[in-house]
């Protein structure tokens, strides 16, 4: 069993981090020395002669596991009409070293951590590998103090928050990004959302959008926002674009052989 340094009499100025890393995370530890094992990195572990178990890549390891089925659950329910393969490329981008960095920065993680001589000289605390790894640890560290629920409850506070905080952006780049690329390439032409229908209450509306390529439609969308719903339409625009036998017939830009038109 690993051994918890919550049994070490903490100083003062510990206890103020770890005070500050909670109130930030949103979340209170039962047992101290969890956190504390979340905060230290192997080289400070190292340098101090501690046991393997006292530096958090266990925690790490532990936390990556349920930061993903989380966050799995979490877009599985925010995104019903998502396919596998859209669930996924999500997923992949929200959870990941750059997110959890920035993640780590919010909570002020870098200025918490346990590092060794080594990592201090090298700014370590501003290493956004070092960072996501802090993040995964401390979510290890909640899911071993008072189990899976308040682990996820958590990361869906968190990522919630990101997840509505840039809908209408990052994560709407991929399928509308590429095909306004590919439109513009193949036939000169923008593609246009319109909205078809609303329905539902205020609180709970539903938005129907059709994409127009040269005056056709191409893709239809449904989502309980207008971005959802065009990120749907662009996804089957690009579907039919790619097909055998595209609308339109021969694209407009094509490379010719030999000089013949």
């Amino acid at each position: 069993m690993d051994r918890e340094r919550s049994q070490l009499k903490l100083a003062p100025d510990e206890k103020k981090r770890f005070r500050q890393v909670e109130k930030s995370v949103g979340y209170s530890f039962k047992k101290t020395g969890l956190l504390q094992r979340a905060l230290t990195h192997k080289s400070y572990a190292n340098e101090n002669k501690l046991p393997a178990e006292e530096q958090n890549e266990r925690l790490e390891f532990l936390g990556d596991a349920v930061l993903e089925l989380a966050v799995s659950e979490l877009l599985m329910e925010k995104y019903p009409r998502y396919s596998e393969g859209d669930l996924s490329k999500l997923r992949a981008a929200v959870v990941n070293e750059k997110q959890l960095a920035n993640f780590a920065r919010a909570f002020g993680l870098g200025d918490k951590l346990y590092l060794g001589k080594g990592e201090e000289q090298t700014s370590g605390r501003e290493k956004p590998s070092l960072l996501a790894d802090a993040v995964e640890a401390v979510l290890g560290a909640i899911y071993l103090d008072r189990g899976f629920d308040k682990a996820k409850q958590v990361i869906r506070k968190h990522y919630s928050k990101l997840l509505d905080h840039t809908e209408d952006d990052d994560f709407y780049k991929d399928y509308k990004t590429e095909l306004q690329e590919k439109s513009q390439s193949l036939y000169r032409s923008i593609p246009r959302y319109r909205l078809a229908a609303e329905k539902g209450p205020d609180h709970d509306k539903t938005f129907e959008v059709e994409l127009v390529i040269r005056g056709e439609v191409l893709g239809r969308g449904t989502g309980r926002s207008k971005k959802d719903a065009e990120q749907q339409a662009a996804r089957e625009a690009l579907g039919k674009l790619e097909e055998p036998h595209p609308p339109f017939g021969r694209p407009l830009l094509t490379k010719e052989r030999g000089g013949e038109r």
